[in-house]
């Protein structure tokens, strides 16, 4: 396709007269300067001299476009589609230059006819046009990795849709399991812990059996410290999920947070088993080995940890762990080198434990 389109461009300057292909190329040398003024000019006479020469209207809209002189770049751009209304560099540049212009449905139209999923679906997310949005910005996406802007574009439109699907869910069964369950959720993100409380509750009074409800309660009990509700809720969870990794290690969190370290190592442990390598489940893992006086068990656990997570907050709270159980073992030496690197992460803004 390109080497197509290369040669019909080849063959096209082959028509051109020898005045016209002269401001061409001092219009095209100006572009690689950056003197987007001076190649105006000069496509502008290429575009005179030559009006059937459809390369001359793309490179004069190019220009323009480069100049970030929208509105000037759309009618060569459209005159360029009048010429040859299949051309696909007229297309993307007339959709780009719709899109910074904010003629989103207009856009549309010519990003279609080309690849170029990201432009597309920037358009269409403007028009609200959610779902097509997300899978263009996704593929897109995948295209650029490390591109920030589709980033961006792309948690926009999955915001946008996942608030309109609450939206709808809110209004057509405002009294069903899932809508408590969602003004929980907004609640718990709002910090207000009452109201989530309340309406995590009314959807489990609805159907006791949704296990995400289980969680999310008990986060909520575990945010303001309420370590024995927060159990029977990550308990509740386990017995329905069992082969939920997440459940298993909150569980085990929340008897540590009350002392429970004995009770609590079957299901951090079996937290570990389920989603292997886990720094949060290492640590805690770690922490009730250490309390029971199982030290290989703690010492292995955090060394691990440090095998993974390097100047973490995480990784401060293992060393200092370390420190502790070998100055405890008379492990002068070891103690005073895991001391160091815990001071060097609290250099570095990593909390104590």
């Amino acid at each position: 396709m390109m080497l197509r389109a290369i040669l019909t461009l080849w063959l096209a300057w082959q028509a051109l007269s020898p005045e016209a292909l002269k401001h061409f190329e001092a219009a095209t040398e100006a572009e690689r300067l950056k003197q987007y003024d001076v190649a105006v000019a000069e496509y502008h006479k290429v575009t005179e001299l030559e009006p059937a020469f459809v390369q001359g209207f793309v490179s004069l809209g190019q220009a323009y476009v480069e100049q970030q002189n929208y509105d000037a770049a759309v009618a060569p751009l459209k005159h360029a589609l009048k010429l040859d209304p299949n051309l696909g560099s007229a297309h993307q540049l007339l959709g780009y230059t719709l899109l910074a212009q904010g003629y989103y449905e207009e856009a549309i139209s010519h990003l279609e006819r080309v690849d170029d999923p990201g432009a597309l679906g920037v358009a269409q997310l403007e028009t609200g046009k959610l779902p097509e949005a997300i899978a263009n910005l996704q593929t897109a996406l995948a295209r650029q990795p490390a591109n920030a802007d589709l980033m961006y574009y792309l948690s926009r439109a999955s915001g946008l849709f996942s608030k309109e699907l609450v939206d709808t869910l809110m209004a057509q069964y405002p009294d069903s399991p899932r809508a408590h369950q969602a003004m929980g959720e907004n609640y718990y993100v709002l910090r207000q812990m009452p109201q989530a409380e309340k309406d995590y509750r009314e959807a489990l009074k609805l159907q006791p059996n949704l296990p995400e409800v289980h969680m999310e309660l008990g986060e909520v009990y575990a945010s303001s410290g309420q370590w024995d509700k927060a159990e029977a809720e990550f308990r509740a969870q386990t017995k329905l999920q069992p082969g939920n990794a997440e459940a298993a290690y909150r569980l085990g969190n929340a008897l540590l947070q009350q002392g429970k370290a004995k009770d609590a190592l079957p299901e951090l442990r079996r937290a570990d088993k389920l989603l292997p390598d886990m720094p949060e489940t290492l640590y805690s893992v770690g922490k009730a080995a250490a309390v029971e006086g199982d030290t290989a068990a703690a010492e292995k656990s955090w060394t691990r940890l440090l095998e993974i997570e390097k100047g973490t907050p995480l990784a401060a709270q293992a060393h200092f762990g370390l420190a502790g159980m070998y100055r405890k073992q008379g492990k002068t030496a070891e103690a005073e080198r895991e001391m160091k690197e815990f001071e060097k992460l609290q250099g570095g803004g990593a909390a104590q434990p």
